[in-house]
């Protein structure tokens, strides 16, 4: 027994921290020296990220952390205002860009591993509502430093906050991919009462809704996934469009009332990989008023250096126009990176560096993301 009680505790406190720091790396690198008159303007900025998959690991985010690339107090340190927090509920074995099924998971086991209640084992939508739960936990143990955004009122108080001096950070709880509906439609409303304000409608495999990007069929919007579509406008749910197929993004933008975000990713005419969407459907994207967020990953950027980052910014600016792009870091999502969340000064440096005026700084670094939201969330 006193063998079989080590053994568990073993399993809940030391293999999910280990597990943990060999996916989500910081490589390791020289410390970035960040100019004054850098570092200044970088502290006027507000600052929003639109992807970090932070609430899957056993980790406290309220203390400062060397594993993984978010926590609330790197949030502060970086000036990090807004991090969009994904539950990430499925992921299939030997996860790849070009094709996957959903016949296997590795998150049942991260899950079991990490003692997640015992109704998370089997239900998608479950593990959907524990990790906003624990955001939540987050946000009532935070003695106000953390705060949660549904609305657009908490949007202006925590502009109205940090305008005031406070190191206050917010949270935006989004679901990657919908399978956690689990075919019913309620269930994205009970989301939504719960905290929910942007979804996520495929992730590395075909679901209920339609085709990944990364999954088998190619296939676009279901009619399931058309009657999402419609709910979420009627809900005021931001819709991503990030790992959807080709076809499920024309779709959604045929029948979307609202623009759409892809929370994380890159552009093909810099790096022509599996992840990318192609230039013409990222165009549309921005035509019909929506905001990409481009990835600090090898797999969205291909050179993830900050320079590397920056250039797939550049082109992105050329692309869309300066009002529809942002930052997508995917931190913590089983990816290595070469700046943490406290580090972002580096990027503004950067595209200080590479000629970007003050103003295009401001929107990619997170305007274009807050009046986006100003506009957008429920009343």
């Amino acid at each position: 027994m006193l063998l079989l009680v080590i053994g568990l505790a073993g399993l809940h406190w030391v293999v999910p921290g280990r597990l943990e720091g060999s996916f989500n790396l910081v490589q390791e690198h020289t410390p970035y020296v960040i100019r004054p008159e850098v570092q200044a303007f970088h502290k006027q900025l507000f600052i929003a990220d639109l992807h970090s998959d932070s609430l899957l690991w056993k980790r406290d985010l309220l203390l400062e952390s060397d594993i993984g690339h978010v926590d609330i107090p790197r949030m502060q340190k970086g000036n990090l205002a807004l991090q969009v927090f994904s539950a990430t509920t499925k992921s299939p074995s030997g996860q790849n860009y070009n094709r996957n099924t959903g016949d296997t998971d590795d998150v049942t086991l991260l899950v079991l591993a990490q003692l997640w209640p015992i109704r998370t084992w089997s239900s998608i939508f479950e593990r959907a509502s524990y990790q906003l739960s624990k955001l939540e936990r987050f946000t009532d143990e935070s003695k106000g430093d953390l705060v949660m955004i549904r609305t657009k009122a908490d949007m202006q108080s925590l502009i109205a906050r940090r305008q005031a001096g406070e190191e206050v950070v917010a949270g935006l709880f989004l679901i990657e991919g919908a399978h956690p509906l689990e075919g019913e439609l309620d269930n994205l409303d009970k989301l939504f009462s719960e905290g929910l304000r942007v979804a996520g409608l495929t992730h590395f495999f075909d679901n209920r809704l339609g085709g990944s990007l990364h999954g088998v069929s190619g296939e676009g919007l279901t009619s399931f996934g058309e009657a999402v579509i419609e709910r979420a406008n009627s809900l005021g749910i931001v819709i991503d469009v990030a790992h959807a197929s080709p076809q499920m993004v024309e779709d959604v933008l045929d029948i979307s009332d609202k623009p759409v975000i892809l929370s994380h990713g890159g552009v093909k005419g810099v790096c022509d990989q599996g992840r990318n969407l192609d230039d013409r459907i990222m165009k549309r994207i921005a035509v019909q008023g929506g905001i990409v967020g481009i990835g600090f990953w090898d797999g969205a950027v291909c050179d993830f250096t900050a320079k590397g980052v920056v250039r797939s910014v550049r082109y992105a600016i050329d692309l869309m126009g300066i009002d529809h792009v942002a930052l997508g870091s995917d931190y913590d999502g089983t990816t290595e990176v070469l700046f943490d969340a406290s580090e972002l000064a580096i990027l503004t440096q950067t595209m200080l560096d590479e000629g970007f005026t003050e103003s295009e700084v401001r929107k990619v670094m997170g305007e274009n993301v807050k009046q986006f939201l100003l506009q957008y969330l429920p009343d």
